[in-house]
């Protein structure tokens, strides 16, 4: 829960941490993703 004195931070800086959140997320699956991939066709 945010406290009510503090001022939320702007609408644009939460969505740029969500695609951050999100863009490395995807990265880490892909990666994990193919390293098992490569290790299965070996």
């Amino acid at each position: 829960m945010p406290v009510p004195d503090e001022p939320t931070s702007p609408l644009w800086k939460r969505l740029l941490w969500m695609a951050a959140i999100w863009g490395m997320s995807v990265t880490v699956l892909g990666a994990v993703a193919w390293v098992i991939r490569t290790w299965l066709t070996e």
